[in-house]
């Protein structure tokens, strides 16, 4: 029997608002009765992929040796993965069921994509539907293959990332069927229709954030051991596991990359092993931490995930309106400048791990005391976040 999943004893996921409308803005009801089964289908598909820790599953170690003891305890994940994708493919099948060819069926399906309309001017997503479908039904057959490949499902750290991989692409194409879809009845953005957008944003934007301050964290250690003395180096060795550690309990460390996670704790075994020697050789640890210095940085590539990329553009522009509107307002409004600052500050902070130098003015916006600002620095402030949200590359 399948395990009841949390995901299972919920209620099934509801619609967002703006989706409810545009529904019931559909003239054919029984078009849009069959589309919100789809809807309601892809949004559980997409919270059961989402719920999953694959935290438990991991060890604190990294061993080359083979490990099937993994593959006994993943494989009602990769059967509950393949089940969830399913159930939402039989929907679309039931729901947009492809017309034999040549039929009375096929040749006004056939006419009404020619045309680009429906009979009520709305242009028609079955064709959408059944394209992600085909796309998600191959994702499925790939699942497959890659599971019965020996070296992926004897290898815990591969058979994790595996599994990570094709849940992910399978949201993704999922978000994406939602998205495209409805977009043909009216202008829409992924937070207002796609079912759990808002917490795959805001993973991200943990995640950068987050690594961002590990990057720094690193960093400091980094220069620290360069000019440590002898009998500093293994209280520096002792520092950086403390460090790694609590990245560990983070946030971000659960939404990373199973193969990210390899690399952390190979490193963090690494430190182990030189924390406990009476005299670590300086070299040995400062090879270790540049090594590691340089995979932290490279977690930034985190920015060019298609969900923050859509999201900094959205708050890039929203808090230039808002800054326009604080320098417009310094000269006879002060206060209102302050709150359209303070305003555009707390937005920003989503930002924090694009830019080192606006990290740094984000950093020190906490705390400062907008309120308290003169006009001349109110005006100073805004300026000078301006000029650094200028310099970014987000279009």
């Amino acid at each position: 029997m399948r395990p009841v999943s949390e995901a299972a004893e919920n209620p099934p996921a509801s619609l967002s608002p703006r989706l409810e409308e545009i529904l019931k803005s559909i003239p054919d009801r029984a078009f849009a009765g069959r589309l919100r089964k789809v809807y309601a289908a892809a949004a559980q598909a997409i919270a059961r992929l989402s719920d999953m820790d694959l935290v438990k599953y991991e060890t604190p170690v990294v061993d080359s040796s083979p490990d099937l003891s993994l593959w006994e305890e993943m494989a009602p994940v990769i059967r509950d993965t393949v089940m969830d994708v399913n159930a939402l493919l039989n929907v679309i099948r039931e729901q947009f069921p492809v017309q034999p060819l040549g039929g009375i069926a096929d040749t006004v399906s056939r006419a009404a994509d020619e045309v680009g309309k429906r009979p009520d001017g709305a242009d028609d997503p079955s064709g959408l539907l059944r394209e992600a479908m085909s796309q998600i039904a191959q994702g499925v057959t790939q699942l497959g293959e890659a599971m019965r490949n020996p070296s992926v499902v004897s290898d815990r750290w591969t058979l994790l990332s595996e599994i990570q991989r094709f849940r992910a692409r399978f949201r993704e194409q999922m978000s994406n069927l939602v998205f495209e879809s409805v977009g043909t009845f009216g202008e829409v953005t992924r937070a207002q229709v796609v079912p759990g957008y808002e917490a795959e944003v805001k993973a991200a934007v943990t995640v950068r954030a987050i690594t961002s301050d590990l990057a720094r964290i690193i960093s400091s250690r980094l220069k620290k051991v360069r000019e440590a003395e002898p009998e500093d180096v293994q209280w520096n060795a002792q520092q950086l596991q403390t460090e790694l550690d609590a990245f560990g309990r983070t946030a971000a460390y659960r939404n990373l990359r199973a193969q990210d996670k390899r690399h952390i704790v190979e490193m963090r075994a690494e430190v182990g092993r030189l924390s406990i020697l009476p005299n670590p050789a300086r070299p040995e640890l400062v090879v270790v931490v540049e090594q590691l210095d340089e995979f932290v940085r490279g977690l930034s590539a985190v920015n060019q995930r298609q969900v923050l990329i859509i999201h900094d553009r959205e708050v890039w522009a929203s808090c230039g309106v808002r800054l326009e509107r604080a320098l417009s307002l310094v000269g006879s409004d002060p206060a209102g400048a302050a709150r359209a600052l303070a305003e555009a500050a707390g937005s920003a902070q989503s930002l924090y791990g694009r830019d080192s130098e606006l990290d740094a003015f984000l950093r020190k916006a906490r705390k400062l005391q907008i309120g308290q600002l003169s006009p001349a620095d109110l005006r100073s402030t805004i300026e000078s976040f301006q000029g650094l949200l200028a310099q970014l590359d987000v279009m």
